[in-house]
């Protein structure tokens, strides 16, 4: 997959998106910072390989990116995808810091992405209203090779009589999350689209991690 992957913004694309991703994009890493043992734990279950390609799908700040670099190392592409203007540029500022030639991010609502290339694998990492996007899994996937592997994780629901909990588990989530439909199986629609499909639960059932490939 090309590093010139180029996308169209779309401005009604960017109403409604949550304060946490752009007045509040420039400590979003600190503010999130609690969930990265999380966002490790999803990278660790994408399988990939020296010199591949992987698309980091709802990538942030970039907080994914690093992790993936170090799976495909310097001869592998990272391709964020964010639709965010303001954590895109953080995320660019950061990759600039790092000199990391061969991670590049497109700027784009995962809907409108246009993705040059085949990508040997996906992430999907804290993306939720991604993840309840047909639309936006329909187009990213399209790019994923056949027999391509795909992981996603995130937050969900506990079990509904962990009433407390869930009441955390909101309260955490609230910020990053514009809908909660789908929390109880965040990967509803993904796994429509995948084989081999295996999801592990994290942290008493509040937090998931979903693995699967694409159809050879």
């Amino acid at each position: 997959m090309s590093r010139s992957a180029t996308a169209a913004r779309s401005p009604a694309s960017l109403a409604g998106r949550q304060p946490a991703y752009y007045e509040h994009a420039r400590s979003y890493d600190r503010d999130t910072g609690v969930f990265q043992p999380y966002r490790r734990a999803v990278v660790e279950a994408l399988p990939l390989q020296p010199g591949q390609v992987v698309l980091d799908v709802g990538c942030g700040t970039g907080l994914c990116c690093g992790l993936l670099r170090e799976k495909v190392g310097p001869g592998g592409t990272v391709i964020g995808i964010e639709e965010s203007p303001e954590m895109a540029a953080v995320a660019r500022e950061y990759i600039d810091r790092e000199g990391w030639r061969n991670v590049t991010v497109v700027q784009s609502p995962a809907e409108e992405a246009r993705l040059e290339g085949s990508a040997d694998a996906a992430l999907f990492c804290a993306v939720h209203d991604i993840l309840q996007s047909p639309g936006a899994l329909r187009n990213v996937m399209a790019s994923v090779r056949p027999g391509g592997r795909v992981a996603a994780g995130g937050g969900k629901w506990a079990a509904p009589f962990l009433i407390a909990v869930n009441s955390m588990i909101r309260a955490l989530h609230a910020p990053y999350v514009r809908d909660f439909s789908g929390f109880d199986r965040p990967w509803r629609y993904l796994e429509r689209l995948v084989e081999d499909v295996r999801v592990d639960e994290l942290a008493f059932g509040a937090g998931y991690v979903m693995t699967g490939r694409t159809p050879a």
